[in-house]
């Protein structure tokens, strides 16, 4: 049984999606998800024919969602239950209570943002406290990468063989923007993210401005809603930049904004393993970003895509227009960068090694004297 909130559609939720749709084509498991939001990811699992029972944080207390959780888990007597985010952990631990006990499991799909903010006391109190609940009463916390599983180690004192580290992955493409670079009237530098301070957008369009100074030919987009859009807007008005920068909004399909893209630009100042820029190369189209989190174990730099670092938007700019300016080049990042995540990042190895996982924890804690048989999984439909 998952546990997972549901309220937005970012990599966080598409890394569910993908993990339970996977999940769900082994004949020895049985699924079923608690979603605390109705929204795209409860109607996507739905279609899969995934078993989903919403229950709406929206109209309850935190005590009628326990208290709904802890019926569902008594009624289906799950072995495992896994929860993604903090209140998600925290549910799973008090809706397991009184039960037959089933291993707790938590995926860390990032670490708490990064703001000029100091944060409050009270966000502060939450942080320690869900870390606090993961190290001491779940059998494995998941980080998305090692450096979130090193930092969990050496920062916050979790044990070693109760952390597991499992890259996200992602669905084999048969697209590949290579082929249909050359057809496309502009060439186009994109990114895609929440519009939030840890993304540092403002960056992508100091980047923008530099690039557009010496390329007229060169367009920018942006996909993506958030609290700092008003900002963005302001600095594209006051560089002049309206008419060579799109800002696309919230874009439920993904792939006719990929399918437009020629070379991918993340600004981040921080990442677990990000789902964009897997998509991305999985595309075929190559990647620049800065030397931060778990992007340095995506990329090879001058490899299989750049990395940059620092901050100074010179420097990104500078590869950015490298490029641009040498198709060869371009052609065999994107052509590396998309034969590794078919050959790192997939979907399927995440899955199995998730699975893995599963069989491993139920056997050890002999669970109904239940055993899981280590097959691999059915590809993906």
């Amino acid at each position: 049984m998952h546990i997972t909130s549901g309220d937005l559609w970012a990599g966080a939720e598409v890394t569910v999606c993908t993990l339970l749709h996977g999940l769900n084509s082994y004949p020895d498991v049985s699924l079923s998800v608690i979603v605390l939001n109705e929204g795209r990811l409860a109607k996507e699992l739905r279609a899969k024919g995934i078993t989903v029972w919403v229950v709406d944080e929206d109209h309850l207390s935190f005590s009628l969602l326990v208290r709904k959780a802890h019926d569902l888990v008594s009624s289906n007597s799950p072995h495992i239950i896994h929860a993604h985010r903090y209140k998600e952990n925290l549910l799973a631990f008090l809706a397991s209570m009184g039960t037959s006990r089933p291993a707790l499991i938590s995926t860390l799909h990032g670490l708490p943002e990064i703001s000029d903010k100091r944060p409050s006391l009270f966000d502060r109190c939450k942080f320690k406290f869900n870390f606090f609940l993961l190290s001491r009463f779940f059998a494995r916390t998941i980080a998305v990468s090692s450096d979130i599983g090193n930092q969990l180690h050496e920062r916050y004192g979790f044990i070693n063989n109760r952390l597991k580290v499992i890259h996200n992955g992602v669905t084999y493409q048969k697209k590949c923007n290579i082929c249909t670079a050359a057809s496309k009237a502009h060439f186009t530098i994109g990114s895609s993210g929440r519009l939030s301070p840890v993304k540092d957008f403002p960056l992508f369009i100091e980047i923008a401005r530099i690039i557009a100074e010496q390329e007229p030919e060169v367009r920018f987009e942006l996909a993506g809603e958030g609290p700092v859009r008003a900002h963005l807007e302001r600095l594209l008005d006051a560089y002049g930049l309206r008419d060579r920068f799109v800002l696309c909004g919230h874009i439920d399909e993904m792939d006719s904004f990929y399918d437009g893209l020629d070379l991918y630009l993340n600004t981040s100042r921080y990442e677990g393993i990000p789902m964009t820029i897997l998509e991305a190369m999985a595309r075929g189209i190559a990647v620049v970003a800065p030397r931060v989190g778990g992007i340095r174990e995506i990329i090879t730099t001058g490899k299989d895509g750049f990395l940059i670092d620092g901050r100074d938007p010179r420097s990104f700019a500078d590869k950015c227009l490298q490029l641009y300016g040498d198709r060869r080049l371009r052609n065999d990042i994107s052509m590396s960068a998309r034969a590794k995540v078919i050959r790192e990042f997939s979907a399927v190895k995440m899955v199995d090694t998730y699975y893995r996982l599963y069989c491993e924890i139920v056997s050890t804690a002999h669970v109904d004297g239940s055993r899981c048989s280590p097959v691999v999984g059915r590809p993906f439909p």
